[in-house]
């Protein structure tokens, strides 16, 4: 039993010190290191509760006793101890979330942020959303259309669904969500990504949207930005019956959804990427992407490890980069950044060990200097790869912060739309010659 317990506290102590020393290097481990530490570093408290437990159980069996359960308690008091800090670093996010959208967008933004809906940038999370994280996935003032079919390809049914009050919504802005999953079946889906975002911007009044598209290994690139394409299409065409406005959207997605949610933001002129409805307007104004992936070539030798390169070449893109290296910056977003790109706000956790947090602070030095839109960039410190998929107390500091970032964004969208208003009602009026007086009499 001593034995055992000295393993617990083994254990125990390789979680604590993968939080702050995650694997970067080998393409196996940090697939272990980035699920052990997404999940014990988002709920460091349950983590905590359950070992506790263990412990008082292993005290009560007496398997603590001698020198080797001194040791294995000593052990395990300093892990808590070193889990206990890293939760606290958790409330960094709030203070370093704003540092960059004051940097991104001014120091004076939230001044111009709408107030018409009742400001909620700034909601603060309950002891009993934290204690239950899942069940929090929830919102009684939402209501979610399942399922609605947008385009039928090789057999296959694409699907999305829509969040949005229960309240009756006019006009309203829309967030179409992307999900991640390293574009691979089974590894991602609508179901179960971007829901704490939707369920919040669609409590003030957001209509959200989430999407299905085609995965590999079936699929190959470019399928998946063109259904991405044909996906937000559809949303134009339709989400006005919802109560969408489909003249403002802003993307989202976080991993591969925020590749694909960058890259789609990119790209609204490159007719590759829409064979066929070349046409079709697939502008949005912002983009908001978690984690993404920005240089599949690679180029500025930044990625960690060859684990991306490896499924890009066995199953996404299928062509290795140094035969077709072509394709590979044709799906890059980083290689279609131009001046008249809308605004980003680009969030990355300092210890994800899928992405390289090189490779983002790169991408968004040649976004903020080739762009001539806001660009905010959110390091945030601690945070895993997926670490916004179920609330926490670092995910929500990060999702206020995101709240304000769309609402600012629509804010100067509507801004915009009623200088343009009052210009045109002022070109009316010297038209007909007639003065404000009389035009209102």
């Amino acid at each position: 039993m001593t034995g055992l317990f000295l393993v617990l506290a083994a254990l125990s102590a390789w979680l604590t010190y993968n939080l702050y020393y995650p694997i970067y290097k080998h393409p196996k481990g940090v697939v272990i290191s980035f699920v052990s530490g997404w999940l014990v570093g988002e709920l460091v408290w349950h983590h905590l509760a359950v070992q506790v437990f263990i412990t008082l159980l292993f005290v009560a069996a007496g398997a603590v006793e001698g020198l080797p359960g001194s040791v294995g308690l000593l052990m395990l008091l300093v892990s808590w101890w070193g889990m206990i800090m890293y939760q606290f670093q958790a409330g960094l996010a709030e203070s370093q979330v704003e540092e960059s959208l004051r940097k991104g967008l001014g120091a004076d933004y939230s001044q111009h942020i709408r107030e018409d809906i009742g400001y909620q940038g700034n909601k603060i999370f309950t002891k009993k959303q934290l204690m239950r994280p899942f069940s929090a996935l929830r919102s009684l003032d939402v209501e979610c259309i399942k399922n609605i079919p947008y385009q039928q390809v090789g057999g296959l049914n694409l699907k999305l669904d829509i969040r949005r009050s229960k309240l009756p919504c006019k006009n309203a802005p829309v967030l179409f969500q992307i999900h991640g999953g390293a574009w691979t079946h089974k590894l991602g889906s609508k179901n179960e990504q971007g829901i704490p975002l939707m369920n919040r911007l669609a409590e003030m009044g957001w209509v959200c949207v989430a999407i299905s598209y085609r995965l590999s290994p079936k699929a190959t690139f470019p399928d998946h930005i063109i259904d991405c394409k044909k996906a937000l299409v559809w949303v134009k065409h339709h989400i006005a019956e919802y109560g969408g406005n489909p003249d403002f959207i802003l993307a989202t997605g976080g991993s591969a959804g925020g590749h694909l949610s960058a890259l789609l933001t990119l790209t609204e002129k490159v007719a590759a990427f829409q064979p066929g409805f070349e046409h079709e307007d697939t502008s949005v104004k912002g983009c908001i992407p978690f984690y993404g992936i920005y240089d599949f070539l690679n180029e500025s030798a930044l990625q960690y490890h060859k684990g991306l390169e490896m499924i890009l070449e066995k199953s996404i893109l299928k062509t290795a980069k140094h035969t077709n290296p072509d394709i590979y910056r044709q799906a890059s977003p980083i290689n279609h950044i131009h001046e008249d790109a809308p605004p980003f706000m680009v969030i990355q956790g300092d210890k994800d060990t899928l992405v390289s947090t090189d490779e983002t602070r790169y991408f968004v030095e040649r976004l903020q200097s080739i762009s001539k839109s806001p660009v905010v960039y959110s390091e945030i410190k601690g945070a895993q790869h997926a670490f916004d998929v179920f609330p926490s107390v670092r995910s929500e500091h990060v999702l206020n912060g995101v709240v304000r970032f769309a609402e600012s964004v629509y804010s100067d969208y509507i801004n915009k739309q009623n200088q343009n208003s009052q210009a045109e009602t002022r070109d009316v009026e010297n038209v007909n010659g007639l003065s404000p007086e009389e035009c209102a009499s």
